[in-house]
């Protein structure tokens, strides 16, 4: 490094790695120039001098003197390294690895490039390589611990365990009996509970559990050892020394659900279907009562009863464990109750629990058979556990009077406005939810979560700019966006890409589920700091971990929400292309020139407007990061240039975009039904018909009963049905599959389509949604049959369905599925006065509903305030004009709109 330099140049370029290393990068810098003038050809300080520019975010001169450098010194592994780094800080892995490479082809021993190339091929998942470069590093330097270490972890996730395990007792053959020392005991315990977890996994249970005894002295993490010691006891069988390990543990954490469980597995009482026998209840009962004794303060002991007690036995327990929580106020009380309402009859039983609480408490002030009075709250506790009692049976009526009753009795508990908003999103009022939500917001600004559901309410009901305005309250000043995206708020970005996609601005709905998708991106390149961190702190079973978590990574909720949201918006920037220039003007030419004035006056408002809204954030970003409240200058970060997603909507082929996310979607959510009804749509737009023909096999294999997986079966083979005879070979290989794999289609055997969508309509008659389904079919296949089409609908009963009630029956028909039925008939068969008859019908199922405008929803009750009072808006600030003012608007502490949308 630097050897063909004279010395005093030597000892310069020497001063370049050393202020590379500690970040000195002006002083790097200027030995680099010093060097250069009198040698300016000479690569390795060109290369160096490139790395230091990267480090001071100028890339383009930095890749340009790399490139020089290697150029003039092709045979110098410090310039194929440094070429390394570059790409590795611009996260292209791959190559940095050529470049690492071909660094060791002339330096097939540096420790450094080693350590560097077997960190990025745990990146890349090149687990032979990576095994290979560890038993390089360790045949260097063997007195190394952490390449002992590697080594093994390398073996471990090439899926070779026993391997691993040698080298881990290898590595223990040489250390001396007395190790290790009191500082690295922790870390030595660590290695050990990680080597019998290796064990456990290759099935040496026997030997696992021997060395775990063997060495108990030497590992000081009591809780994991005591866990890894049951693990393998009831791995075993020895399920009697299991349990004393289990009740070892609950007087560690008596409120640790999973220990529970294992004493139950333990004590031959546990069943995965949650179903119990006589005998076996009365034995659950008896150990979970002496555990009660033992654990009086343990929540747990007294809530799992509740999971298997039946009949008089599960009342009594109920009401001992609902009555102090409603006493001492604990609002999450419901949330803890509510996976009861699964277990048949329950829900029955908790419902004439909670009246009689209730009818005890207004009438004599107590608990019935108690002497002692109830402070006043516990009657507002009772009334709100009611309300969302009836609010999860569908009755939003009487959830509406209770909540009220209890906002009246007690009107400052937040907690009663948050229910009450998510009531009435439930059934159907989102405006009126988003203004409860604000008015709980309201009565407590210091609160992050209330500000959250609030922003996430407004994001419901489709008020964007008022829930943005919102959310950055809880941002630092003066980098309020940027500050949601650094954070990586995704529950916010999806909730606002949803908003923004059902208004059809495609350009922002992208831009925040692309930001979503980033974030994961930016999750998986986090790992990379972790690869030579674990192995030095020696937390390998976390890092293990933490490597199979990333690969699963993209299985995640949101990242399917947003990979979804992402392959739908391309979809419908498809099927509907933004108007070029030259259609936009040939518009214009046909309006009259009164409508020209008027349209060109709006552009130029709007222009305006968009003008000033710019340079006022700009001011006050610049004013913000300029000086923070410490006194101390700030870097302004980079202001974006595309806030509004329009250069994303200049996509030449939008279908050619979606691959990337629905590649992702078909390798980690295969079993999700989205992910193939997305794979449809995409591949039949494509021309793609065998891949169209797999996404329909997909669904038919996970749901064959569902209303989507029916339509896009008689759409594939409608769509191929009436396509040109086979012209090509390619062609008529294509149509020989098909014709030899529709026979195996139960759904087809021996049926024409009209016979097979007639066939699903009566099998599932009783479902509206698989009616809707068969009614839109029968349309696509015939459409002069439309008028069938719509009886179909039309004919459907709104049913009773059984619920494990006592409140009488429950209308099968839900909110959303009566909203894609209406615009069904209002887009797809295009018939408005069946689409109005239905809206008319829903406004009376649905009496909160804003979109079918019921007798009882916001919109109907403002409308009607407004004839009354008969007073001109002018004043008045508009929808449009509250999502510009923000926070401060007319629904926050004033719920007058919205005081008569109870029954």
């Amino acid at each position: 490094m630097g050897a063909s330099l004279p010395p005093k140049e030597a000892n310069l370029f020497k001063l370049i790695v050393k202020s590379y290393e500690t970040k000195q990068y002006k002083k790097g810098l200027k030995a680099a120039d010093a060097i250069l003038k009198k040698f300016p050809d000479h690569g390795e300080t060109l290369s160096m001098k490139g790395l230091t520019l990267n480090c001071m975010d100028r890339k383009a001169e930095a890749y340009e003197l790399v490139r020089r450098g290697l150029k003039n010194d092709l045979k110098s592994h410090v310039c194929w390294h440094v070429y390394g780094l570059l790409y590795r800080s611009d996260r292209e892995y791959r190559e940095a690895i050529k470049c690492y490479r071909n660094a060791l082809k002339i330096d097939p021993d540096n420790i450094e490039i080693l350590r560097d190339l077997s960190l990025l091929q745990a990146q890349m998942r090149d687990l032979t390589g990576f095994v290979e470069t560890r038993q390089q590093l360790l045949t260097l330097k063997p007195n190394h611990r952490m390449n002992w270490i590697g080594f093994a972890v390398s073996h471990h996730l090439n899926s070779n365990g026993a391997k691993a395990i040698e080298i881990l007792e290898a590595y223990e053959g040489t250390l001396e009996d007395d190790y290790p020392p009191d500082n690295e005991r922790c870390e030595h315990g660590e290695m050990l509970l990680y080597k019998i977890s290796l064990l456990e996994e290759c099935g040496f249970l026997e030997r696992a559990l021997e060395e775990l005894h063997k060495k108990e002295f030497k590992i000081v993490d009591k809780l994991a050892f005591k866990e890894q010691q049951v693990s393998l006891l009831v791995k075993l069988g020895r399920l009697g020394e299991g349990e004393k390990v289990y009740r070892v543990l609950l007087t560690m954490n008596p409120d640790n659900y999973r220990y529970y469980e294992g004493l139950q597995k333990c004590m031959e009482l546990c069943s995965e279907s949650g179903q119990y026998s006589s005998d076996d209840i009365d034995r659950l009962d008896t150990l979970y009562k002496s555990l009660g004794q033992q654990y009086t303060w343990s929540s747990a002991v007294k809530r799992i009863p509740l999971d298997f007690l039946q009949g008089e036995k599960f009342q009594e327990a109920a009401a001992k464990y609902i009555r102090p929580l409603l006493t001492k106020g604990v609002p999450s009380l419901f949330s803890d109750l509510s996976p009861l309402y699964d277990h048949p009859g329950k829900a029955d039983a908790l419902e004439q629990l909670i009246l009689e609480l209730e009818d005890s408490i207004r009438t004599t002030g107590a608990y019935l058979g108690r002497q002692e009075k109830e402070p006043p709250s516990t009657l507002m506790w009772t009334l709100f556990l009611l309300a969302q009692h009836y609010d999860r049976r569908g009755h939003y009526d009487i959830a509406l009077n209770k909540i009220d009753e209890a906002i009246n009795h007690t009107p400052t508990v937040i907690d009663l406005y948050s229910v009450k908003g998510r009531i009435l999103k439930h059934a159907g009022d989102l405006p009126a939810a988003a203004a409860l939500a604000d008015e709980a917001r309201s009565m407590d600004l210091a609160d992050r979560y209330i500000n959250s559901e609030c922003v996430k309410r407004m994001l419901q009901a489709d008020q964007v700019g008022l829930a943005e305005k919102t959310a950055v309250l809880f941002t630092k000043d003066g980098d309020q966006h940027n500050n949601l995206y650094d954070m990586q708020c995704m529950w916010y970005e999806l909730a606002s890409g949803e908003s923004y996609y059902r208004q059809s601005d495609l350009g922002r709905a992208l831009k925040k589920f692309l930001a979503v998708e980033k974030h994961y991106a930016d999750m998986t390149e986090d790992q990379f700091d972790f690869h030579s961190y674990c192995l030095r702190k020696m937390t390998l079973r976390a890092y293990v971990e933490m490597l199979k978590f990333q690969d699963r990574l993209h299985s995640n909720a949101y990242f399917h929400k947003a990979a979804a949201g992402a392959i739908r918006c391309y979809l419908k920037l498809y099927d509907s292309p933004p108007k070029s220039a030259t259609e936009e003007d040939d518009e214009m030419s046909k309006l009259l020139p009164s409508q020209k004035r008027k349209m060109r006056q709006k552009q130029k408002k709007a222009e305006a407007r968009a003008k000033k809204e710019a340079e006022e954030k700009n001011e006050e970003e610049s004013n913000a990061t300029g000086v923070a409240k410490s006194g101390k200058r700030q870097h302004a970060k980079p202001v974006d240039p595309d806030p509004n997603g329009e250069k994303l909507l200049q996509v030449e082929d939008p279908l050619s975009e979606t691959t990337k996310y629905l590649k992702l979607l078909q390798k980690h959510s295969s079993e999700s039904l989205e992910t193939h009804l997305l794979s449809f749509e995409v591949n039949m737009r494509k021309q793609k018909i065998l891949l169209a023909f797999q996404a329909v096999k997909q669904l038919l294999r996970l749901d064959a009963d569902n209303p989507d997986s029916h339509r896009c079966l008689i759409r594939f083979f409608h769509k191929v049905g009436s396509m040109a005879a086979p012209a090509s070979d390619s062609e008529k290989l294509i149509w020989s599959v098909l014709e030899a794999e529709r026979p195996d289609l139960s759904q087809l055997h021996g049926k024409s389509l009209e016979e097979a969508n007639s066939h699903f309509f009566e099998k599932h008659k009783d479902s509206l949604m698989h009616r809707a389904a068969a009614a839109e079919m029968l349309y696509v296949l015939e459409p002069e049959k439309k008028s069938a089409a719509i009886k179909i609908i039309e004919d459907s009963a709104n049913k009773p369905i059984s619920t494990n009630g006592a409140l009488g029956p429950v209308k099968e028909w839900k909110l959303k599925e009566c909203i894609s039925v209406h615009k069904l008939l209002g887009t797809v068969l295009v018939d408005p006065d069946a689409a109005s008859r239905w809206k008319a019908w829903c406004a009376e199922y649905f009496p909160f509903s804003t979109y079918f405008e019921g007798h009882h929803s916001s919109v109907i009750s403002k409308s009607a305030e407004d004839k009354i009072c008969e007073v001109p808006q002018n004043g008045s600030p508009g929808h449009k004009e509250v999502l510009e003012k923000g926070p401060t608007h007319p629904l926050n502490g004033k719920l007058e709109a919205f005081k008569d949308l109870t029954i």
